[in-house]
């Protein structure tokens, strides 16, 4: 019995470890993920979404912890009632999730591992069983080394896993699960393999338009109607077959798809802001130089935003900026880069290049 629960104990450490870890490198997908949930469709819980990012660094660390304490033994009862409430909850978020077909992708492994919401709570399922029996168990859960350095490296890992989370909050993702991750190319992401059976998704797009939101289609093209501020997409699959890494990425320009044309140059710099309003006024003065010394260069520069014209052209006057918009999916956005502005550079359809604001003195254009 002994022989199982420490069988039992490695691979619910190692689980829970690797979904902090992967989460910790990138804790606003997490946060992302929170504000759906927040969502008055969802929890209806909005008044939290503000917090949202402050809601996933905490569940992080505790989730990541939780698991380098069971593994090294340090304050075992502790340990395993407080992983037994953090998996009841999300196995309600994932039940949640799956019945009432709402959050379609629970971000439980963060980008690097994709599970449906019904095999995500099935996973939470299993885990909690094993939680149970180390409950049951928990006397045989003692230190593989000394308690005294048991507790050092718990210590040190918290204090380890804090820096982390404070890295890449400034600056980028230590490691980019996303299909826009430097080196991958966005049109070969946008391209079905040869005999492949393609996947038919529905977007369905929320516009408050006049005070009041309302839902479009694709087809309708709510993001050109004056006035009209994004607040929500949601895609669903129609029918399966091959799903492309990147199926939702356009870049148009008064209402022309200017793709095709922009993903043929060898020197293009995109700077990316989900939401200008949002962005981090700062960040624009760091633009400015930036995007003077790309042109200088020979880079074609645009603001790639999910923002009306109109929200542009007050940036563009207060910061003096010099080149013009094109217009993306805001939760697109989000996925190409975790900063508000951010910057990236392409060589014909390929990721050469993602910086934070904050880092773009950094940028070599020799």
């Amino acid at each position: 019995m002994n022989i199982i629960t420490q069988i039992i104990r490695v691979f619910v450490s190692i689980t829970f470890i690797f979904s902090g870890f992967v989460k910790l490198v990138d804790p606003i997908g997490s946060s992302i993920k929170f504000e759906e949930y927040f969502g008055a469709d969802v929890l209806n819980l909005e008044f939290l979404s503000p917090y949202a990012l402050q809601f996933s660094i905490v569940l992080i660390l505790a989730e990541i912890m939780l698991g380098v304490m069971l593994l090294v033994g340090f304050k075992p009862k502790l340990t395993v009632w407080s992983l037994f409430f953090i998996t009841l909850l999300f196995l309600f978020l994932t039940w949640y999730s799956a019945y009432f077909d709402k959050v379609t992708d629970c971000g439980c492994f963060g980008d690097a591992v994709k599970l449906s919401s019904w095999e995500t709570f099935y996973k939470n399922i299993v885990l909690i069983a094993l939680i149970i029996w180390l409950i049951f168990r928990v006397y045989d859960i003692q230190p593989f080394i000394s308690e005294t350095l048991s507790k050092r490296i718990s210590l040190i890992s918290l204090l380890a896993f804090v820096f982390i989370s404070y890295y890449v909050l400034r600056h980028l993702p230590l490691i980019d699960f996303r299909p826009y991750a430097v080196g991958k190319n966005i049109l070969e992401g946008m391209t079905y393999p040869e005999g492949a059976v393609k996947a038919v998704f529905e977007d369905t797009w929320v516009y408050n338009v006049n005070g009041k939101d309302q839902v479009f289609t694709t087809e309708e093209k709510p993001w050109n109607i004056d006035g009209a501020t994004f607040v929500d997409r949601k895609t669903k699959m129609i029918e399966k077959g091959y799903e492309l890494l990147i199926h939702d990425f356009t870049m148009e320009m008064d209402g022309e798809d200017m793709t095709d044309i922009l993903m043929k140059k060898e020197k293009l710099m995109l700077i990316v802001s989900y939401n200008l309003q949002r962005s981090n006024e700062k960040g624009w003065l760091h633009i400015k130089d930036v995007t003077d010394k790309a042109m200088q260069n020979g880079y074609t520069v645009y603001c790639f935003t999910a923002s009306t014209n109109e929200e542009y052209l007050k940036v563009k006057d207060k910061y003096d900026l010099d080149f013009d918009l094109l217009f993306c999916d805001e939760t697109t956005l989000k996925t190409i880069i975790r900063s508000n502005p951010g910057i990236v550079t392409l060589n014909k359809g390929t990721i050469s290049g993602k910086w934070n604001w904050i880092d773009a003195d950094d940028i070599n254009f020799n």
